[in-house]
């Protein structure tokens, strides 16, 4: 019981730790040069994915995004020629939603719409959406498996989950994202994981998702995307 006591107590200040920290970062993200070295790639290798899997699709989707930040993949893809209908952005960050809504209002047509709420407790009916995202903020999340159990119960049968995160199965991402980004992102009490391919391919599985599908990307700053089918 006492260990159990003592998970909940971490994973709380591991949450904690992570809301004020980007809660401090919110109004000066979008001039981080991880925005360049991950985040944009990111952005472009989930459209790639999208198109590849839509284009013969007329049907808007409905699209939530886990870890939204400041709104700019959320922003693609309201601006972008593919059918979408309800799109939704998601973080623990309220300071996060607020920029992301203020830049979401420039948008012409359509308007995003920004949630603070938490990734392992999905504030949303089951089988709300067709599209789950997430980009480089699954490291946070004290129960990722959890987390994407919970992804996975808000997609409608046939939706997509896809999921990028830094790559650490090589020499190259252990350094930058086991030794220097855990550094620079873990407080005392609050540590940041980055799972390697095959278990972010084994919580899919155990999720229930098919089609199971994993893409690396970029040397220096080598990224991952898992994509599953509900």
């Amino acid at each position: 019981m006492s260990t159990e006591v003592d998970q909940k107590s971490v994973h709380h200040v591991v949450k904690k730790q992570a809301r004020r920290q980007f809660d401090s970062w919110a109004h000066t993200y979008d001039r981080s040069i991880v925005q360049h070295l991950l985040f944009l790639p990111s952005y472009r290798l989930f459209m790639e994915a999208l198109y590849k899997w839509r284009r013969d699709i007329a049907d808007p989707f409905d699209l939530l995004d886990i870890g939204s930040g400041t709104g700019t993949w959320v922003a693609w893809v309201a601006g972008s020629p593919l059918p979408s209908g309800r799109i939704v952005g998601l973080d623990y960050s309220a300071a996060m939603c607020t920029v992301a809504q203020q830049k979401a209002a420039r948008i012409q047509g359509q308007s995003p719409r920004f949630v603070n709420g938490d990734a392992e407790h999905l504030p949303f009916p089951d089988a709300s959406f067709g599209v789950v995202t997430c980009s480089n903020s699954f490291h946070h999340y004290p129960h990722q498996a959890a987390a994407v159990r919970e992804m996975r119960r808000v997609l409608r049968p046939g939706g997509r989950l896809m999921i990028i995160d830094g790559f650490r199965d090589n020499v190259i991402g252990w350094v930058l994202f086991d030794v220097f980004i855990t550094k620079a992102e873990s407080k005392p009490g609050a540590p940041v994981h980055h799972v390697s391919g095959s278990t972010m391919r084994r919580y899919f599985e155990e999720a229930g998702f098919r089609e199971v599908q994993q893409i690396k990307r970029n040397i220096w700053a080598p990224i991952f995307l898992t994509m599953g089918t509900a």
